[in-house]
């Protein structure tokens, strides 16, 4: 029996890859963000795109559209937008609209009364109002009938080259036991941590806003991970620099491997950056290192607030970079203008994190149909 999956706040689409990579039929996403939805038709040509608000997205639609009857989806998933809970945001809390969102996913998790349910969101989440959007998501799913557990996943654990951490609410109906894919990767574990070499190593140099376009990987035996990434193609897109202005590529040649804005010299820092504390902004203009992990890709990866500058060219990571940072397969081609496509890489829910969660949920029904028999 085919199990299938509905994404809401699809985005890109990084979990529904990461859940067909896992052996789910994705049928449908839907998100509000246009670029988002053009590359979610891209690259999910069997599942179908429906746009808008969710306040606007009826059970009754979506049941046309798949073909499903309420009680039939396998898991609904989907992550209310973060910015309310992101502890990037000093205002958020329970009064922002946006941190209600997640009732309306409760509405439709009411209408198609999916088997399983997954949420994912930012570990801020926990800090609204001392847990009061925690209680409260449990709470309205108990009352549909839903046992829920949540537990904060690091996306290095399962193999995404990225320092990310990210809470995933999973939760059935059916009676069914509920755990969290356990690691396998890092120290003690089966696989090491994919490095930054391992994820971008095989991509050509680029210089400060250079587009070459389509271009061949380099030579050499690729890593694990870059296979994984490449399938069967030979060449790759989307690798274009960020055009950084004259005062940037003053600074960066200082900037060491690891290193930050401290390794700029005091005459070069922006205005607002000398009087700050050497303890203050500790990613502003890092430079990455190849053996070590990336951190947090953002919808921008601007070096001015993070450590998005390359390991040894003295430029800002491409789209193509940051999507494998994400573990983003290179057939992944995000619609949209550059600054879009940053956006729909930096809020996804990175595939490889996504195939562990399938994986474990899928483990769960065949334990479950075998408890049963």
């Amino acid at each position: 029996m085919a199990h299938t999956a509905i994404d809401l706040f699809c985005g890109a689409g990084g979990l529904s890859a990461g859940l067909e990579m896992a052996g789910f039929t994705v049928l449908a996403g839907n998100d509000v963000f246009d670029a988002a939805g053009r590359t979610f038709e891209q690259t999910h040509p069997r599942a179908k795109f429906l746009p808008g608000p969710i306040q606007e997205l009826s059970v009754e639609h979506i049941i046309e559209v798949t073909g499903l009857r309420p009680g039939e989806l396998t898991v609904l998933a989907g992550g209310p937008p973060c910015q309310a809970y992101s502890v990037y945001n000093h205002q958020r809390g329970m009064h922002d609209a946006r941190a209600s969102l997640f009732r309306e996913y409760l509405r439709i998790v009411d209408g198609l009364r999916p088997e399983w349910i997954v949420m994912e969101n930012v570990t801020g989440i926990y800090s609204i109002a001392n847990g009061e959007a925690v209680r409260a998501i449990k709470s309205e799913l108990s009352a549909l009938g839903y046992t829920v557990e949540d537990a904060v996943l690091r996306a290095e654990d399962y193999g995404v080259p990225q320092e990310r951490r990210r809470v995933v609410f999973i939760g059935n109906r059916i009676g069914a036991a509920i755990s969290h894919p356990k690691p396998t990767h890092g120290p003690g574990l089966s696989e090491p941590f994919t490095t930054i070499r391992d994820a971008i190593g095989d991509l050509p140099p680029r210089g400060n806003g250079e587009d070459l376009g389509r271009v061949p990987y380099l030579s050499g035996e690729p890593s694990a991970f870059q296979r994984l990434m490449r399938g069967n193609a030979t060449t790759v897109e989307g690798h274009r620099a960020p055009t950084l202005g004259k005062v940037n590529m003053q600074r960066l040649p200082f900037i060491p491997p690891g290193g930050s804005w401290r390794d700029i010299p005091h005459d070069l820092l922006p205005e607002g950056m000398k009087r700050a504390k050497r303890s203050d902004h500790t990613k502003r203009y890092g430079r990455m290192t190849w053996d070590g992990l990336a951190c947090t890709v953002l919808t921008k990866c601007d070096i001015h607030w993070g450590a998005y500058i390359h390991p040894d060219q003295d430029r800002a990571i491409t789209v193509r970079e940051a999507a494998r940072l994400q573990a983003f397969p290179d057939w992944f081609e995000f619609a949209g203008s550059r600054t879009e496509q940053y956006v729909q890489v930096g809020n996804a829910v990175p595939p490889l994190l996504g195939k562990a969660i399938g994986d474990h949920l899928i483990r769960l029904i065949q334990e479950r149909i075998m408890v049963a028999a």
